[in-house]
């Protein structure tokens, strides 16, 4: 999809000579990817403290059980 931004050009050099990208589209592409990233992250974090969890759970236990605890022997 071909889109016309008018973006101050220089935000996209600055942008393109700190990240190292070659062109305009790379730069925007980049950031754009940035941004959505951080933005996920952040909805995470609103998850701290919101999430029940069983204080008597052992998860040690857990692996054991499911054959993911370390080899003992080394």
């Amino acid at each position: 999809m071909a889109t016309n931004l008018a973006i101050d050009d220089s935000l996209i050099e600055s942008a393109r000579a700190l990240g190292g990208q070659k062109t305009k589209k790379a730069v925007v592409t980049q950031a754009l990817q940035e941004y959505i990233q951080k933005r996920q992250q952040l909805k995470l974090t609103e998850l701290f403290g919101q999430i029940d969890y069983a204080p008597d759970y052992d998860y040690k236990a857990q692996r054991n059980r499911a054959g993911l605890a370390p080899d003992a022997k080394g």
